[in-house]
């Protein structure tokens, strides 16, 4: 299916399950990646329920299969209005829990903050995998700082030079000898071959505008606030302790301002953990939609319980995965 936006984009949209569901899933993807990448998460959540579950998977502007964008609307907000066209467009009425990875992560947070009474009134759940609130507060690539440091300067100054490239995509070569690259960046201590091959298949797909011309935006946004202010929403959040781009500080302030959210740190697991800890993002996202079918919530229900006590909950939702 094919979603044309005001200013002529078209997203690639792919759902499964009636439209009049009880709940609508949907899995929003990270910076040049596409809505594969949630083949293991849209198979599991047909399994366990059924048609009592609607999942909706897209491929942000100038990624996979939607159209190409302008260098001025390669940002974090424009993928937050984009978002809220998506749910008013496939899911216009019932609940709905939003599932974002990396960047996706953020799109999310974006909606929330774009549209606030959007958001409340149709969210029901969250799970944010892999993805900050905090910008590149957090990243270091596993590195110390002082290289850390040069390697954010080479790669803010190559982001500016791939944005101007405009609607060319990356050569198929140069990502065949990037590859251990790509797995060095993204993967913890184990990479299936199938995975990679389909990461770096995403990342041919992506424009050169969109790999350049989102990194700005990504970097510099803070939405903490805007999690703290969503109350009592069921919520988790998913790190890898072998995450070099979203380590765990960053699931960890996540959770700290989401006084529901469940935090999962997945022992050898980087930053593709819907790939690499399948299992794991399948648990969150059935929890909370658990939470959401059982009720009586209302979507965007703000808790109303003292802070001493949410604090508790928070600190007893966390988990580790083993």
């Amino acid at each position: 299916m094919e979603l044309r936006l005001p200013d002529d984009v078209r997203l690639h949209v792919t759902a499964t399950g009636p439209v009049d569901a009880e709940v609508t899933v949907v899995l929003l993807h990270g910076w040049t990646l596409d809505g594969r990448s949630w083949h293991r998460q849209v198979a599991d959540l047909r399994e366990r329920f059924g048609d009592r579950v609607r999942v909706i998977a897209y491929d942000a502007r100038g990624h996979g299969r939607s159209s190409c964008l302008t260098l001025r609307d390669a940002t974090l907000a424009q993928l937050g209005d984009d978002l809220a066209a998506v749910v008013d467009e496939f899911a216009p009425s019932g609940p709905v829990v939003l599932v974002g990875h990396s960047m996706g992560g953020m799109t999310v947070m974006e909606y929330a903050h774009r549209h606030p009474d959007r958001f409340a009134a149709r969210t029901a759940g969250l799970v944010f995998v892999a993805t900050t609130a905090e910008g590149h507060t957090h990243t270091v690539y596993g590195l110390s700082p002082r290289i850390a440091r040069l390697i954010r300067l080479a790669e803010t100054t190559g982001a500016g030079v791939l944005a101007r490239c405009g609607g060319w995509r990356p050569p198929h070569a140069l990502l065949r000898a990037l590859r251990p690259s790509i797995r060095w960046m993204l993967f913890g201590d184990r990479c299936d071959p199938a995975d990679i091959r389909l990461v770096t298949s995403a990342v041919a797909r992506a424009t050169l505008r969109s790999i350049g011309g989102f990194r700005a935006s990504i970097g510099a946004q803070h939405r903490l606030d805007t999690l703290a202010a969503l109350g009592g929403l069921p919520a988790a959040a998913l790190v890898g302790d072998r995450d070099r781009l979203t380590p765990p500080p960053c699931a960890e302030s996540i959770a700290a301002a989401l006084p529901t959210a469940e935090l999962t740190v997945c022992p050898g697991a980087g930053h593709m953990l819907m790939m690499e800890r399948p299992d794991e993002v399948n648990a969150a996202v059935a929890s909370v939609l658990r939470r959401v079918l059982a009720g009586p919530a209302a979507p965007g229900a703000r808790s109303a319980a003292p802070a001493v006590a949410r604090r508790r909950r928070r600190a007893a939702g966390r988990r580790v995965a083993a």
